[in-house]
């Protein structure tokens, strides 16, 4: 293993150029060449790659989304965008690539590994939505970034007594709306894992209010629906004012948490340790503080599972 290359895929995650200051200085440190891909799968396709050295990516550690760029390829979900993409790594003289992405860019990585050409993927993605690790790249900034948010809002909730629905990002996992939640004292949390009912959730904001409460907090993670409708339906049936609230890309920016960092510094250079060991189709995360890989066939098979000890606590103590 002479050549390293690496690329961010997906949505951009803070935390991200940390991972790639530690593919680059970990393998030059072991004495191997690194290639930045530019935009992701869709960059190794058209070859957009420039050998970097140590000063590359200095002074990157500290700043969000990625210098790589990133970038959707439905070209590389074919076989043939996958052969130029493998052809292109071959042209180059590199002999293992570093992903940093959610599962979508995992499945390029495994792609490519089934090709035959060595691939280590790092979990790169605000979502936390990756089962086989206790925490992905981006998720501790992002929920940072939506507790901040979630104490300037209470602030005006209060002020006007009324309640505020939050949306934040998650499709198919509610990690962000979860744990903010619970964090950000929220009353309600809807989350796709566990859907919701609009009857009790009047319910209970009526029970609040009855007991002297002017003001709520609810979270909602995006793939369970729309906020602002959720607020006239609440608006409808109890006559409380609501008011909607959609974090959206704020929730990507920003300069990592001193959590991400580290993480990300640990699994990069965890990456080029696995390929210097001859290792490929591997994913790397962490579990019980513990820096692990595991096989990326197994780790996209993985369902991911609700954490319901923190579900059942937010409900006991938003009484």
């Amino acid at each position: 293993m002479k050549t390293i290359a690496v690329l961010t895929s997906g949505g951009d995650a803070p935390g991200m150029n940390a991972a790639v200051r530690a593919v680059v200085r970990s393998a030059i440190y072991n004495g191997c060449k690194v290639f930045g891909v530019n935009r992701g799968y869709r960059g190794l396709i058209d070859g957009d790659l420039f050998e970097m050295d140590l000063s590359s990516v200095g002074d990157i550690i500290h700043r969000g989304g990625t210098v790589l760029k990133s970038a959707r390829c439905l070209e590389f979900k074919t076989e043939e965008g996958r052969e130029k993409a493998l052809n292109v790594l071959k042209v180059f003289g590199i002999d293992g690539l570093v992903v940093v992405g959610g599962d979508g860019s995992f499945q390029g990585a495994q792609k490519l590994s089934e090709m035959g050409f060595p691939a280590i993927g790092i979990p790169g993605t605000i979502d936390n939505d990756l089962a086989y690790t206790d925490y992905t790249i981006g998720f501790d900034t992002a929920l940072n970034t939506v507790i901040d948010a979630i104490s300037k809002i209470r602030d005006t909730s209060s002020s006007h007594e009324r309640v505020s629905i939050i949306e934040v990002m998650g499709r198919h996992c509610g990690d962000i709306a979860l744990y903010a939640g619970l964090a950000g004292g929220a009353e309600v949390i809807i989350i796709p894992e566990a859907g919701y009912n609009e009857d009790e959730i009047c319910k209970k904001l009526i029970q609040s209010k009855n007991r002297g409460k002017k003001h709520s907090i609810i979270m909602l993670a995006e793939g369970v629906g729309g906020a602002q409708k959720l607020a006239d339906k609440i608006k409808e049936k109890t006559g409380i004012e609501s008011r909607a609230t959609i974090l959206g890309h704020i929730q990507r920016g920003g300069s990592p948490s001193a959590f991400d960092r580290i993480i990300a510094s640990q699994m990069g250079a965890k990456a080029v340790e696995l390929l210097l060991e001859g290792k490929s189709s591997r994913v790397v995360g962490i579990k019980n503080n513990e820096i692990i890989d595991v096989d990326i066939h197994e780790a996209l098979a993985m369902e991911r599972k609700l954490n319901t000890e923190i579900y059942k606590l937010v409900d006991i103590l938003s009484i």
